[in-house]
């Protein structure tokens, strides 16, 4: 599967590296362009300047991680495109460009589900992909989420319940499926 991402979703520090987790395990091809990788870096200098550099760092990582998702911005097929958000447009072309299969942001209303559906998209959140997958690859995606809980723990200092991690990074569908799976691996055997 590859998945544009949008920046909203690349934004949250453990959502992003659960994300680039599972793709850094094969589990789904990640697709951006440079515009969606400066829009992270702007939103996240509204933090302040260690921040901004922090994710401009990040981008460049993220980058030589996953060459591969890097897109061009194709102003030819922008021309073609109306959303709700006409900021948004280039996020679709690059999509329709890369021939993926679906969009990952928390902005449903700028990407309705119809006009996806004509170019071959579909629209999901972060915790609906992420949970497809852990669907298909269970023990892959709870390694990748055990690892970000680790190192979040670690960077904090102090002991961070699963649950309120995965709330915090919006992934509350994830969380409880995690959850259960805990529980069923270690229930009666």
């Amino acid at each position: 599967m590859k998945a544009v991402l949008d920046a909203c979703v690349l934004f949250p520090t453990v959502l992003r590296e659960i994300l680039l987790g599972v793709a850094a395990r094969g589990l789904y091809q990640p697709v951006w362009s440079d515009r969606i990788l400066r829009e992270w870096v702007r939103a996240t200098a509204k933090l302040g300047d260690v921040a901004a550099m922090e994710a401009e760092a990040q981008a460049t990582l993220a980058r030589l991680a996953f060459p591969q998702a890097m897109q061009r911005e194709q102003p030819n097929i922008e021309a073609r495109l109306l959303l709700p958000d006409p900021n948004d447009v280039h996020v679709l072309a690059v999509a329709i460009s890369a021939h993926a299969d679906a969009i990952i942001t928390f902005n449903a209303q700028d990407f309705p589900r119809p006009l996806l559906t004509d170019e071959g998209l579909v629209r999901l959140d972060p915790d609906q992909l992420l949970c497809q997958l852990h669907s298909r690859h269970p023990g892959e995606v709870a390694r990748v989420v055990r690892d970000v809980h680790a190192t979040a723990e670690r960077m904090l200092g102090e002991v961070i319940p699963l649950k309120s991690l995965m709330k915090r990074a919006q992934l509350r569908r994830l969380g409880k499926a995690l959850e259960a799976g805990a529980e069923g691996a270690s229930g009666p055997g």
